[in-house]
């Protein structure tokens, strides 16, 4: 299917070719009919994109504090790396879309062909959860519907406002949520002042029922209001504008009766000043997009929704009733529309964003794009078809999809004229290579690192497919797909790379291995206990396959040149190693226990490896002692004791609370009179000694764990990482954040 794409380091906007996207869990796959372009944020994005460094910088102030830091603690080729690969990864334009159902399952409101609106993007088939769409009345057409989204932003900035019957409200900047929002004003029984430079735009306020101020004309409009309001001031104010400056606000308060309301909708300058709201006692808010449930995943993406007894109007209610007030009469659209292009020539859609006089720019996806969206269609069926029943969740699917071509896979695994055994020759022969996911760590991490040769790269997995098909164009894959599948029945495929949401890791483990694929899965292996025992099992069970998580701090080149270092001193051990980790909110995806597991279970993991890599003993007692409440509220602040079954001794402090001047990581090696010090894997030495690495960028080991996987696979050799540590470790890790999260 074809879909708009912003890369935001060239500032170039793509129609681009990616695969339909797989509809997840608690979504609706839809066929898109119509989409509305937001000449606000997307013009904003594109703009960003096409400004250079400098302008990038200038706009972010924030950012670059963030990258000066990571300067000083990873170095500076790290960082130019991590940047690059950053604005380099494209992302989807749109959040204004109207369809037809394509697919959704049995739990799901709607049926196949029902006609809905959603935040998606401008795709021909997008997948979004149920609460973040509604059901269009018969009454109201695809086009009308398109502005359902922006419409919604200033129906949460009015409700924020609050206005009662025969308030006299100003709408300052009449874009496309500016005039939308004078029609909801009016129909709410408001008087209306609407303030723009843009005759059009006045006039078509003033065709809506409100009063305007034409500040082209140089009029006043602190002036204008108080004239219009007999020297009361105004009852409230809604910003819907854009601009750098903060006179806007000073305006707003200006005009304000005593106790009046402002919102803000739009992005301007807010350095307020004081004297404006205390004489007054004004109330000042900034309203969240389209309303209660935005940025909650428990409602937005796990469907949880607030009780409408406690919280009446959600994101999905605020949608229902700006297309009921389309449905009334209420919300005329037609004047607002200046331009209408077909999908196809949506990239001159963008062209006009620019235009004086543009406002509402809506996309057709009609009869030229017919039989693409077919193909479309026909993808999924022939995905439903291998993953199971089309009701299903895309997980479910596709777990039940690889149970039928199991024992098929096994067959013709068995009957390969060339095993990988037997590739003698270093990475003369390919091997073929599938990576599922396709985030920013493999785009950035993994796949750039892969060696040039002997390594067949086949296709490439993400859930909406867009990471997949950009990834498929800079790394040369041969297919890129939304279905993980199609991977595991694929023969020419031999191992496969896990690197999704840490929750997936143990059951694709598991496929992948039940496929006969060679498995290199990103830590951690599994969640639970029982996870870990099911892997196990699958391993047992498949014994000519590899196994290997991604624990590459071993395979740095520090760790290598410690633990040989160590050899002259053969002793008992101490090993205590400081992660300086940083806070991460709690909100963020790997402090979910469902979907991350929590930080010890997914990043300190890697330190509990690196210990029994350096000490070369099994661990015989592991034991977490977590900060309570403060700091370690999270559970991400621990510390984890570690003793060995030839007597040495490791530490672990993972700890988010700390300075970001501080090494990020840092481990220390006490041995026979011996102290071997690593900080950020940039500098390795031993103190009192002369023996010192230095490398001229971070190196965590990544390079080195891929090379020792494939090379293990094409010779036939054993495990990089033994099966016992592997496990060993992974247990010790579930245990661990067991007893943080209490």
């Amino acid at each position: 299917m074809k879909q708009i794409l912003q890369n935001l380091g060239s500032g170039e906007t793509l129609l681009a070719d990616v695969p339909t996207p797989r509809r997840g869990a608690g979504s609706v796959l839809i066929r898109t009919s119509r989409s509305l372009v937001s000449l606000g944020t997307e013009k904003m994005l594109i703009d960003f994109g096409k400004g250079g460094l400098i302008a990038k910088a200038r706009s972010q102030p924030d950012k670059v504090k963030q990258v000066l830091q990571k300067v000083k603690t990873d170095g500076l080729l790290t960082t130019i790396d991590a940047v690059k690969a950053k604005l380099d990864t494209p992302i989807p334009l749109g959040y204004c879309n109207v369809g037809h159902v394509a697919e959704a399952d049995s739990t799901a409101t709607y049926r196949v062909g029902d006609r809905v609106v959603s935040n998606g993007p401008h795709a021909e088939f997008v997948s979004v959860p149920l609460n973040l769409t509604a059901g269009i009345p018969d009454s109201v057409s695809d086009e009308m519907a398109a502005f359902t989204v922006v419409g919604a932003i200033g129906l949460q900035g009015i409700r924020l406002l609050n206005p009662t019957l025969g308030e006299r409200v100003v709408v300052s900047g009449l874009g496309l949520i500016g005039l939308l929002a004078v029609q909801i004003l009016k129909a709410s029984g408001c008087q209306v002042l609407g303030i723009d430079f843009d005759a059009k735009k006045l006039e078509l306020a003033r065709s809506f029922g409100a009063e305007t101020c034409d500040l082209s004309a140089g009029q006043d409009p602190v002036a204008v209001a108080e004239n219009w309001t007999d020297g009361v001031g105004v009852d409230a104010v809604l910003i819907t504008a854009s601009a750098k400056t903060d006179e806007l606000i000073h305006q707003a308060a200006t005009m304000c009766r005593q106790r009046g309301r402002i919102v803000l909708v739009g992005v301007i300058g807010l350095n307020l000043q004081r004297a404006d709201f205390y004489e007054k006692e004004l109330s000042f808010q900034v309203s969240c997009s389209y309303g209660p449930g935005r940025y909650d995943d428990n409602y937005e993406k796990r469907g949880l929704d607030y009780p409408i007894g406690f919280v009446r109007w959600t994101e999905k209610r605020n949608f229902e009733a700006i297309l009921q007030l389309m449905s009334d009469g209420r919300i005329d659209v037609d004047p607002l529309i200046t331009h209408r292009f077909a999908f196809d020539d949506a990239l001159k859609g963008y062209e006009a964003v620019g235009e004086k006089g543009a406002m509402g720019i809506v996309l057709e996806y009609g009869d030229s794009n017919e039989s693409r969206a077919a193909r479309g269609e026909k993808e999924t069926q022939k995905s439903g078809q291998c993953s199971g029943d089309s009701k299903q969740t895309g997980d479910e699917a596709s777990t039940d999809g690889t149970r039928a071509f199991r024992k098929q896979g096994e067959d013709v695994q068995h009957k390969k004229d060339l095993s990988l055994a037997s590739r003698n020759s270093p990475l003369a022969t390919d091997i073929g290579v599938a990576f599922i996911g396709a985030g920013g760590f493999t785009t950035r991490m993994l796949l750039p690192l892969l060696p040039k040769q002997g390594v067949d790269l086949r296709t490439i997995v993400s859930g909406t497919g867009v990471s997949a098909a950009h990834a498929k164009s800079k790394f040369g894959f041969a297919e890129a797909s939304s279905d993980y599948a199609s991977i595991l029945a694929d023969d020419s495929v031999d191992a496969v790379f896990i690197t999704t949401p840490h929750n997936m890791h143990g059951r694709m483990v598991c496929d992948a291995l039940n496929a006969n694929k060679h498995v290199f899965v990103e830590k951690p292996l599994a969640l639970t206990l029982e996870e870990l025992a099911e892997v196990e099992a699958c391993c047992a069970n498949h014994p000519d396959r590899l196994l290997m998580i991604g624990f590459n701090r071993r395979f740095s080149p520090h760790s290598v040149a410690m633990k040989d270092w160590l050899l002259g001193a053969p002793s008992n051990k101490s090993v205590i190693i400081t992660v300086n980790a940083g806070a991460i909110p709690a909100d963020h995806w790997t402090q979910d226990p469902l979907v991350g597991g929590g930080r010890i279970v997914g990043e300190a993991c890697h330190f509990i490896d690196l210990a029994r890599f350096l000490v070369g003993s099994p661990i015989e007692v592991a034991t977490a002692f977590p900060i309570r409440g403060g700091d370690g509220r999270l559970g991400d602040c621990v510390t984890i004791q570690l003793t060995f079954m030839d007597g040495s001794t490791g530490t672990v402090h993972y700890l988010a609370n700390g300075s970001k001047d501080f090494p990020k990581e840092r481990v220390e090696v006490f041995a026979g009179g011996k102290v071997m010090v690593c900080d950020n894997f940039r500098l390795s030495k031993e103190i009192g000694g002369k023996r010192k690495l230095k490398t001229s960028k971070q190196d965590k080991g990544h390079e080195a764990e891929l090379a020792a996987f494939l090379k293990a696979i094409q010779e036939g050799r054993v495990w990089p990482i033994t099966a016992e540590e592997l496990f060993e470790v992974s247990r010790i890790a579930i245990e661990c954040q067991s007893v943080a999260a209490c």
